[in-house]
């Protein structure tokens, strides 16, 4: 193939990915500053290059077919890595400016990863940060379609294409409201909780899989009362006396300190996890995601330095 072939391929698959997003041809001739005739014939050539229709009309509007939503997929992985050449390249000259995308499960990104990007930020004010906060599962997918550059999580990925490294103590806590019958309890057996009602986070939360798998292989089944979407609703929940939960001591600081929640005294309590910074195996670093990664890595827990070394991780 010709370079210059190459060349009107990507063009062409920037006037498709701008008309997919758009749905709309005369909307993308505007933002690419085309006139829309041009914009339908790169479409067509497209379209007569991978022999099937990209897009199919129905009424006014127009609707991607099955090929064209495949094609968008595969489009934004070709730019994503244009995009990483670029910025392999702007590493070389040793630059610090440019973007860092970041991606932390809600526990992480509340109370842990913003403490870190302050002091980011001071050091590179230059570099635009973005930071999306969801559950482990959607972070997970993000990172493996190469759309964050970092993640923060609680639970140790499984993922072979993936790297963690742990840089910070994750202790679970059992809590309850003060009046609780079992808050002035000690050493409480985890068979006494078994008929307690648990506050819960949704399907695919990091700190819901560990609890269900702590308390399965114990031979409890957690009875669970109510799914709620955020730390905040749980605490909130749980403080009006609607039941116990397992969260992140460093998720209830506030609460703690003014009398709200107490922590039980459970056995098997607290559980010790660990936040990791997750990249992609194959994946280079520009030089913003590099310092963020060193500056997570270098305020870690001391405890954490041989397995930061390559020895053993607790998932």
């Amino acid at each position: 193939m010709r370079e210059d072939e190459v060349l009107i391929n990507l063009h062409q698959l920037r006037v498709f990915r701008t008309v997919a997003r758009h749905m709309s041809f005369s909307r993308a001739a505007e933002d690419m500053i085309l006139s829309q005739p041009a914009v339908s014939m790169h479409i067509k050539h497209l379209e007569e290059t991978i022999g099937m229709p990209l897009f199919e009309k129905v009424g006014r509007q127009i609707y991607l077919t099955d090929a064209g939503t495949q094609l968008l997929e595969y489009s934004q992985r070709v730019f994503n890595a244009l995009q990483e050449t670029r910025e392999a390249m702007s590493a070389l000259q040793g630059g610090n400016a440019g973007r860092l995308r970041v991606a932390a499960d809600t526990t992480a990104g509340a109370y842990v990863v913003p403490e870190y990007l302050g002091i980011f930020r001071q050091k590179f004010p230059r570099v635009d940060i973005s930071l999306d906060v969801t559950n482990r599962r959607t972070v997970i997918e993000r990172l493996l379609a190469r759309e964050i550059d970092l993640a923060v999580i609680g639970q140790f990925p499984r993922e072979e294409e993936l790297e963690a490294t742990p840089f910070l103590i994750n202790e679970l806590v059992v809590i309850a409201w003060p009046e609780h019958k079992l808050a002035h309890r000690q050493k409480i057996p985890l068979n006494a909780l078994a008929k307690e009602s648990f506050l819960m986070r949704e399907e695919g939360s990091g700190t819901r899989a560990t609890t269900e798998q702590f308390f399965g292989e114990s031979g409890i089944r957690v009875r669970i009362g109510m799914e709620l979407a955020s730390n905040s609703a749980i605490k909130q929940a749980v403080a009006h006396g609607l039941g116990i939960a397992v969260v992140p001591r460093r998720a209830i600081e506030l609460e703690l300190r003014t009398g709200q929640l107490v922590i039980l005294d459970v056995q098997g309590f607290p559980r010790v996890r660990y936040w990791h910074v997750v990249q992609l195996r194959d994946r280079f670093l520009a030089p913003p995601a590099a310092h963020f990664k060193n500056l997570l890595l270098s305020h870690s827990h001391p405890a954490l330095g041989s397995m930061q070394a390559g020895g053993p991780h607790q998932e």
